[in-house]
């Protein structure tokens, strides 16, 4: 099969998986269209949002549809390392027994890692997390384990803050994206979350997803050939590049925010990590939109959800991060001219 038809073939299968993931999640297409975008980039996803807006669920069923095999893990303030790569206990004659942990029982076939309420978790168990989303691989019983088609969803709750940890800095840059997931304003929609026993019983909702429309062990080379595929223009480039400099730099090119020192605000703009997260995102924007060039649109499509979470604020606003993060993004979107 010639590349042009593979790849059109498996952009007919990513575009059915949102279809059908948008069937048990409704009123969620943007998150939806980014969660997909970020599975074919092959980045991993850092959802928040509200108590009951539906991130556990639209998460779920992602996972369901890309198939492979699967683990969750619950955030808790008890939850240590070692939890996440063996488990211990007492077997039936009473011997003790020792397991391997939710990371390393799959071997290289796991897919997808749940992370449910990542920030209830120890900054430990988060550091873990960190390398193995960084390297795909883990340490432990004198070997290397590898998980080179893992793709990590976390959720986290946004609302209560006892017994929450905080993401390190470095954490949170190796979400490709962070998706602040809304309550749906649409009243029809909400009329349907309400009164349509359909969305009553998740379970049910997400057996309607059909499981495995991926063959997801095909993922990492069809994302390579995404990357390949889809060519840059030297006016994006510039373009990108100056955005970059925006983010360490807000002033020189005319940003201002209300009641801000700009002179105080950045204490590091994005990251090399961060940018090439944009493009290979952007690129996975033009190919679903069946294009082969890279147009201002598609890094716009994508741009808040990887640079608001990459740009880190001095100490004394850093605490104003939920309002100054996205107010700066779309400053540095008004403010760079797009090609």
């Amino acid at each position: 099969m010639n590349r042009e038809r593979e790849l059109q073939d498996w952009r007919e299968l990513a575009l059915r998986l949102e279809r059908e993931v948008a069937k048990a999640v409704i009123g969620q297409a943007q998150t939806i269209r980014l969660i997909n975008v970020a599975t074919f980039a092959r980045g991993h996803v850092l959802l928040e949002g509200d108590v009951g807006v539906g991130k556990t669920t639209v998460l779920r069923a992602f996972s369901r549809a890309v198939g492979g095999d699967f683990e969750r893990v619950e955030g808790t303030v008890d939850l240590m390392p070692g939890d996440l790569i063996y488990h211990t206990y007492v077997d039936a004659e009473g011997r003790p027994r020792i397991d391997p942990g939710p990371l390393l029982r799959h071997g290289e076939r796991l897919t997808t890692f749940f992370f449910n309420e990542i920030n209830r978790a120890r900054p430990q168990v988060q550091s873990l997390l960190l390398r193995a989303m960084a390297e795909r691989t883990v340490s432990a019983f004198n070997r290397e384990y590898r998980f080179p088609h893992m793709t990590v969803f976390a959720d986290r709750n946004k609302v209560e803050k006892e017994e929450t940890f905080e993401l390190a800095s470095a954490a949170r840059d190796r979400f490709m994206f962070e998706l602040n997931m809304s309550k749906p304003t649409d009243r029809g929609i909400r009329r349907s979350l309400v009164f349509d026993t359909a969305f009553h019983d998740v379970d049910a909702l997400l057996e309607q997803v059909p499981a495995a429309m991926l063959p997801s062990e095909r993922l990492n080379a069809i994302g390579a050939l995404i990357q390949s595929t889809v060519t840059t223009s030297e006016t994006i480039e510039r373009y990108v590049l100056d955005v970059w400099e925006a983010s360490e730099d807000p002033l020189r090119f005319g940003i201002q925010l209300d009641g801000v020192d700009m002179h105080r605000l950045v204490l590091a703009g994005a990251s090399p990590r961060g940018m090439s997260a944009l493009l290979r995102a952007s690129r996975v924007v033009a190919w679903l939109e069946g294009r082969t060039h890279l147009i201002p649109d598609d890094v716009l499509a994508v741009l808040p959800s990887v640079l608001a979470h990459r740009v880190f604020f001095t100490p004394v606003y850093e605490l104003r991060r939920a309002e100054l993060a996205p107010a700066l993004v779309h400053k540095i979107i008004d403010k760079v001219a797009a090609p």
